[in-house]
């Protein structure tokens, strides 16, 4: 019997209805990051950033699981570094200007966790199990990765999952504040849909000001302060209010000076 034959690995994405959806695909090796797929995570986001029409954005892995993190057999080439390709990802994701979500199933391991912990939000299937590997590899991790999952889950869970490379299941990730929602697998893609449904429905002035506020950015707090004077869109929220129906909110982000469109 022949095995069976698996499309290249590959990220694909779609818009519809104001939500991005970034998918991971290597059903082989169960979504595991090739290094052109690291490579790619940044050209996909740069465009979608830039896309009026994108109001949010949605990570996943194709089939049964997330992402078991690097396949490490397609990091040999020369020149390859594995963390500075899942770091430029990381930080091509954590810099999304709005809001990112993701939906994990099976398994979400080393640069996959690294991918999740970079979305502004999880929700993640009852079977999800979660791990952060590179005790295993002999790997140091990077600095701004491991501060991004401690911020997450406090200084002693990213101790524990750092030191031991231990699995953990998708109860304690909600415990420890990994992940934000866990439902049984058959809900979990209704209940994203209409997460990210209702956030695109919201103000991505306060999104995207928010996000940089948790970042730690609060030197831009002027910035913000005077796109929302001249945004309108806190004068349509209130209207909106007051005359009982959904707001059309109309600020849409803009690249800061010298960032790619």
């Amino acid at each position: 019997m022949e095995p069976p034959e698996y499309p290249q690995p590959r990220l694909t994405h779609s818009v519809a209805d104001g939500v991005a959806t970034v998918v991971i695909a290597n059903p082989a090796k169960r979504n595991a990051m090739t290094a052109e797929m690291w490579r790619a995570v940044p050209e996909v986001l740069a465009p979608l950033a830039a896309d009026a029409d994108v109001h949010a954005l949605v990570l996943t892995g194709e089939g049964g699981t997330f992402c078991a993190g690097a396949d490490i057999g397609s990091l040999r080439e020369p020149g390859d570094d594995p963390q500075a390709l899942a770091q430029s990802a990381e930080e091509a994701l954590a810099a999304f200007p709005k809001p990112t979500l993701a939906v994990v199933r099976g398994f979400c391991v080393g640069g996959g966790a690294q991918l999740a912990a970079a979305c502004d939000l999880r929700f993640a299937a009852d079977d999800a199990r979660f791990g952060v590997t590179p005790a295993k590899l002999g790997i140091v991790y990077p600095a701004a990765s491991t501060r991004r999952l401690a911020s997450l889950v406090g200084p002693s869970t990213a101790k524990y999952l750092l030191f031991s490379g231990e699995l953990i299941d998708a109860d304690r990730a909600l415990r420890t504040g990994l992940v934000d929602e866990v439902l049984p697998g058959a809900e979990l893609g209704p209940r994203a849909a209409e997460f990210t449904r209702i956030l695109a429905t919201r103000s991505q002035l306060t999104q995207c000001a928010a996000k940089e506020f948790t970042a730690g950015h609060t030197d831009r707090e002027a910035y913000w302060r005077a796109q929302a004077q001249g945004s309108g869109d806190t004068a349509e929220g209130v209207a909106a209010f007051l005359e009982r129906r959904a707001p059309r909110f109309t600020w849409t982000p803009r690249p800061r000076s010298g960032e790619p469109v």
